[in-house]
């Protein structure tokens, strides 16, 4: 696909459902890049911000959460500020849409969360595809502990406030509910699934949407 019929697909994800695993296998499959954290040192490059300012506020709701949930307030997905205010959490967030936009208008690929599936449907991309991948909690705390290399009181943790920081995230900077299906196309839970077949499941269903894909 060519100029704005890229195939790009955005994956949100809670931490230990696999999703980063999901991505990466997926796009093996597909031929194109995943795009993680490597968003973070893009940014940074382009910005000429420190990569550790993007780091800190990663996917980590700004300064004035409750203020912004009361009064129904987002932060604009305008041009990044170059001023005093540069490494406020609003404006990093705005360089880091910058790059979003700028990847899935160059090339299909893959992008996980940093609300991604939102900045991009305000772009209208005919091959933007979201998808979400979720576990119960049992499931989400297992594979914390095997890849984290953690026991099960530290994987519990983890898993409620890295997945609590990252619904605040969204909410922040969308003013929507991350876990609300209707934001994507495709939901999978991964609880009982093989994360390389969860990806093969994936590549089945572009087929469905009529994508073409090898």
């Amino acid at each position: 696909m060519e100029g704005n019929q890229n195939l790009v697909i955005t994956i949100g994800r809670q931490y230990g459902s696999g999703g980063r695993i999901v991505g990466k296998a997926l796009a093996q499959e597909l031929g194109i890049h995943f795009y993680d954290e490597e968003i973070l040192t893009i940014t940074s490059e382009k910005s000429a911000v420190g990569e550790v300012f993007f780091r800190l506020s990663d996917e980590k709701a700004g300064n004035n959460l409750l203020y912004k949930i009361v009064s129904g307030l987002k932060p604009q997905l305008g041009k990044p500020s170059t001023e005093g205010d540069i490494v406020k959490p609003d404006n990093l967030f705005r360089f880091q849409s910058e790059v979003i936009r700028q990847l899935a208008a160059q090339e299909s690929c893959i992008i996980a969360g940093r609300c991604g599936d939102y900045i991009l449907s305000q772009e209208k991309i005919p091959g933007l595809v979201k998808i979400f991948v979720y576990a119960d909690v049992p499931a989400l705390i297992q594979r914390t502990m095997e890849v984290d290399k953690v026991d099960e009181k530290e994987a519990a943790r983890r898993v409620k406030k890295i997945n609590r920081e990252r619904k605040e995230y969204y909410r922040y900077y969308t003013g929507a509910d991350w876990e609300d299906w209707n934001n994507y196309d495709l939901i999978i839970n991964t609880s009982n699934f093989d994360l390389e077949q969860t990806a093969k499941l994936i590549k089945e269903y572009l087929k469905l949407k009529g994508f073409q894909v090898s």
